[in-house]
């Protein structure tokens, strides 16, 4: 049994939380991989209600269970996901870029995966003015380049694509943090003769994941430019309503669409719950290999397998050109889900 804690978040968050629901209970009694879900409040709600958008309660309801799911939440995001990954030190950002069919995809055939560190860089939030100038820190380590590099190559193993790690950086004008993180890459490459290693400047990354994202297989990159790949990479196949993603610490993980709140569609039932489906499979998957746990494993696979024959039918929700509310388009999930 898996304690999962469910935050329900903001805006069309509580529409695609009462989706995972009904697939993890479908899961639970068709696919025999047991869950307890917890409902947790954090977000603009929380905060409104309890003056904090990560309550106490919520937090420690979390770091007790066996893994978080994240609906998205709204103007207090950085209060809760930033927190989070600081204090369960959840160094990894997995964001995998799939081409599924019958979506606006660039190209039928990408498949890949940007590997971000989680912890450092600019978003440290270490900012001061100093005589009319405005001062960020950018912080990188070795020790936090290494983890992050080592993760990647790890990724590369277990998805036995193209067996590729690309390191992205900007070491030609950052020489000391960019050349530290080339070069702790480098060094972690060493250890893993079987998986080809090459490096790119950011800017070519940007450039070529347009041009041939079909090349890429594990992208590591710093935590700024893997914000702004990982979302380039998902409009490459299709937009952020089948963006999954994961946030990996060595003891736990969280995972969560990676769209907003969209409060504009909220209560409308029009959200695609895909990407929030895409992340479940994520976590069954990262709960798979935690716990040798092989039905899980298994269970992961048939879930994207179910997703991938349904958009392969045309069945899909409005802003991928189909017709169906996110009630119906999980419904169909678990009846296929049941079969």
């Amino acid at each position: 049994m898996y304690d999962i804690s469910l935050i329900t978040g903001d805006g069309i968050g509580p529409e695609l939380s009462e989706s995972a629901i009904s697939i993890l209970e479908t899961i639970h009694d068709k696919l025999d991989v047991k869950t307890k879900i917890i409902s947790l409040e954090a977000g603009d709600m929380a905060l409104e209600k309890y003056g904090h958008a990560l309550p106490d309660e919520t937090f420690e309801s979390i770091k007790s269970s066996d893994v978080c799911l994240k609906a998205p939440v709204g103007e207090s995001a950085a209060d809760v996901i930033v927190v989070l990954r600081r204090k369960l030190d959840l160094f990894a950002n997995i964001r995998p870029a799939k081409s599924y069919p019958n979506t606006p995809a660039l190209r039928d055939d990408v498949d890949l995966v940007i590997v971000r560190e989680n912890t450092e860089d600019l978003y440290t939030g270490q900012e001061f003015e100093l005589d009319g100038s405005a001062v960020a820190m950018r912080i990188i380590t070795e020790k936090a380049s290494k983890r992050i590099a080592k993760h990647a190559f790890q990724t590369a193993i277990q998805r036995n694509c193209k067996k590729r790690v690309t390191c992205v950086h900007k070491s030609n004008v950052m020489r000391k943090t960019d050349g530290l993180f080339s070069k702790s890459c480098e060094s972690i490459a060493k250890e893993f003769p079987d998986i080809k290693f090459d490096q790119m400047y950011v800017d070519a990354c940007s450039m070529n994941l347009i041009r041939q994202p079909q090349e890429f297989d594990v992208i590591v990159t710093t935590n700024l430019f893997g914000d702004i790949l990982s979302d380039e990479s998902s409009q490459v196949v299709g937009g952020l309503g089948m963006a999954p993603a994961a946030n990996i610490g060595d003891n736990f993980g969280l995972f969560e669409p990676v769209h907003g709140a969209a409060f504009d569609i909220a209560g409308k039932q029009i959200a695609n719950p895909t990407s929030f489906i895409l992340s479940i499979k994520m976590m069954l998957e990262w709960l798979g290999n935690k716990n040798n746990d092989q039905n899980s494993s298994n269970t992961a696979k048939i879930l994207e397998d179910v997703v991938l024959n349904i958009v392969k039918s045309g069945v899909a929700t409005k802003d991928i050109g189909g017709t169906m509310s996110t009630r119906e388009f999980t419904k169909e999930i678990t009846n296929r889900l049941s079969d």
